[in-house]
């Protein structure tokens, strides 16, 4: 591919991470430890927070004693269980492997919501500030190694949704815009927000940040409750940074090189004039555009957004794959029936004439806000058994409604041509697919009879479908500072969202 050659983008590589989880130590679900165990499945860094403050909480609302009282008790573990967790991201943190953050959320009808970062253990502590002018105040003495990112920023303002008013750039140099609750992006567009605490309003978006002259990156996060950071669908983030290290990490995200994702795995790469998402360029009547993409299935657009409004969309056609080898993304997904209780996965698969390079997971667990009955939430094994064969043990459950999924999922990347087969032995089950067959369309099977859950297996993707390099000259002249995002939309519904580039003096 020449995405790779995007000036900008030379010495750097792409991360996914997940900044905001939780997990029983505060309120929420599951073990710390299996919050880590589950990171580490499909993820290369993550934050797993502790609920820590609310200094406006509205206790003088006696309908809704039951939440203050459910926020008072995860306040009070999170100050008891402190040290525990600050041990466990030691543990569980590895140079070079897996990357961990010290955190806590901070909540505020009045600012909105906001969780805060240290980049050491050494210098974690839960602050307790009347706002966030005071937060930022206490955060000073450690600048640069401190973080302050609000989240869920759609709510509209004073329902603990984003103050544009009292937000600065100085601690905060990136924003959520997606997780469980929904795309803040814009205050249109897929996903919008459903829970209880409200909908999108449109001053607490993203867009109308930009165009106050704030000037900060995006991230997705999932906001998961139940010890499952990164489950898929609900929110992740990448970054592009020089290596797999806590410095490097803190790095990227200070200076923006960050995109937000909802589930599935893109490289996304976006440079102006060389430099890279996340840049503040020198003003230049001509700006010339680079993009680079490797999707994570069928690629359906990217657009270009210049000061909030699209100035190109590139729209991909399905190509024939044709005869040739080639690389292809090929997702097995499990679940479906209509079971009450878990169905017992066990998979065997193997690819007979082709070559298996790459396994991403694209596991859910419990949904973000579920009740499970049972503590084991450390479930997904998948092992690599030889070069071209792997096995998958996990657990579903039935789908709640056509759109909240509970399934479990791998997308294999893998050389294949017209001679390939897929060998799949599910729960004792043997099954033979002729790779062909998987060109034109994806093919089910059931473990019994009608409504039992099943496994399916997806139309193959050829890279022609999920690869794209983009070049083109965008000419503009101003006076004040102008900015670029690019978002993108695959086929199956998955998103990613970069940081601008902005272009001009401040």
């Amino acid at each position: 591919m020449t995405q790779s050659a995007i000036q900008g983008f030379s010495n750097l590589n792409v991360f996914y991470g997940d900044l905001h989880n939780h997990c029983n130590l505060s309120y929420g679900h599951g073990s710390i430890g299996e919050a880590f165990t589950n990171a580490k499945l499909q993820l290369d860094f993550c934050s797993v927070v502790l609920h820590a403050a609310w200094p406006d909480l509205p206790t003088e609302d006696p309908s809704i004693k039951h939440l203050v009282d459910y926020h008072k008790q995860g306040f009070s573990k999170a100050q008891t269980n402190w040290p525990k967790y600050l041990e466990s991201i030691k543990e569980h943190h590895e140079e070079g492997r897996f990357i961990s953050f010290p955190s806590f959320e901070w909540h505020s009808m009045e600012d909105g919501d906001h969780c805060v970062y240290y980049k050491t253990l050494q210098d974690a502590h839960i602050i307790n500030a009347p706002n966030v002018k005071q937060l930022r105040q206490s955060l000073q003495n450690h600048c640069g190694s401190s973080m302050l990112i609000p989240h869920h920023i759609g709510y509209k303002q004073g329902y603990r949704g984003i103050n544009w008013q009292t937000f600065s750039n100085t601690l905060s140099p990136v924003v959520e815009i997606f997780s469980f609750h929904g795309q803040a992006e814009s205050c249109e567009g897929s996903y919008p927000y459903l829970h209880t605490m409200g909908p999108r309003h449109g001053q607490s978006t993203a867009q109308y940040g930009w165009a106050q002259g704030h000037v900060f990156g995006v991230i997705g996060s999932t906001d998961h409750h139940n010890a499952f950071p990164g489950s898929y669908g609900y929110g992740r983030m990448a970054v592009w940074a020089e290596s797999l290290t806590r410095d490097a990490i803190w790095r990227a995200i200070q200076e923006r090189r960050t995109y937000a994702l909802t589930g599935d795995r893109i490289a996304l790469k976006f440079a102006i004039n060389d430099s890279p998402m996340g840049s503040i360029c020198s003003a230049s009547p001509e700006r010339n555009i680079s993009i680079g993409v490797e999707a994570g299935s069928t690629i359906d657009y990217v657009e270009v957004l210049h000061n909030n409004c699209v100035i190109h969309q590139e729209t991909c056609f399905i190509k024939p794959a044709g005869k040739n080898p080639r690389t292809y993304k090929l997702p097995i997904e499990l679940g479906w029936g209509e079971k009450n209780d878990e169905t017992h996965w066990d998979i065997q698969i193997r690819v007979k004439n082709g070559e298996l390079k790459k396994i991403e997971p694209r596991l859910r667990g419990y949904g973000p806000t579920d009740y499970p009955k049972t503590s084991c939430f450390a479930y997904h094994q998948i092992s690599q058994e030889s070069a071209n064969q792997l096995s998958f043990k996990t657990k579903t459950r039935p789908n709640r409604s056509t759109h909240a999924a509970t399934t479990e999922a791998l997308c294999l990347e893998l050389n294949a041509g017209e001679n390939t087969y897929i060998l799949l032995t599910m729960n004792g089950r043997y099954i033979e697919i002729p790779f062909a067959d998987l060109l034109s369309g994806s093919r089910s099977f059931y473990l019994g009879g009608f409504v039992s859950p099943a496994v399916c297996i997806h139309r193959a993707v050829p890279d022609t479908e999920y690869q794209l390099d983009l070049q083109l000259t965008h000419h503009h002249e101003s006076k004040t500072r102008d900015w670029y995002h690019v978002r993108l939309r695959q086929r199956n519904d998955q998103w990613a969202w970069t940081s601008p580039i902005w272009i001009g003096p401040g």
